[in-house]
């Protein structure tokens, strides 16, 4: 069932990404060389890693949302297999900025993602659009 996949996920990257804003907060206020965590607060990893709570946080929550709409318009809207794959592919974002962060990664993986979860939400809103208003009932 297209949507159920999206809520998982949603529900675990939003746990994952909740956890990482301890360590964020760990970080910050009681790790050794917490004062120099905060003279770097916003840039470079320090700015990025919180990017990638903030976004994993979001994207898991527009995970969520899509989700429950596609199970619950299932069979009202076209394309609820793509737009599903296209929203749990946008978590490539926030994955991809840790990436960067831990690994060097390229950040060609924070743009698929964003691509990608742009691209379903306004697939989604255009499907919704569509709509007849007894539909929505």
């Amino acid at each position: 069932m297209a949507g159920k996949n999206n809520l998982s996920a949603g529900f675990l990257s939003m746990g994952l990404f909740m956890a990482y804003g301890f360590l964020l907060i760990y970080l910050r206020d009681f790790a050794p060389g917490k004062e120099e965590w905060i003279a770097q607060y916003s840039v470079g990893k320090h700015f990025e890693s919180r990017l990638a709570h903030v976004h994993g946080n979001l994207f898991a929550f527009l995970n969520i949302v899509i989700g429950y709409l596609l199970v619950h318009f299932n069979n009202r809207i076209g394309n609820i297999k793509t737009i599903s794959w296209l929203a749990l592919a946008g978590m490539l974002m926030p994955l991809g900025i840790l990436a960067e962060v831990y690994f060097g990664a390229p950040p060609i993986f924070v743009l698929i993602g964003a691509i990608t979860m742009t691209i379903a939400v306004i697939w989604l809103g255009v499907s919704f659009s569509k709509l007849k208003p007894a539909s929505l009932e």
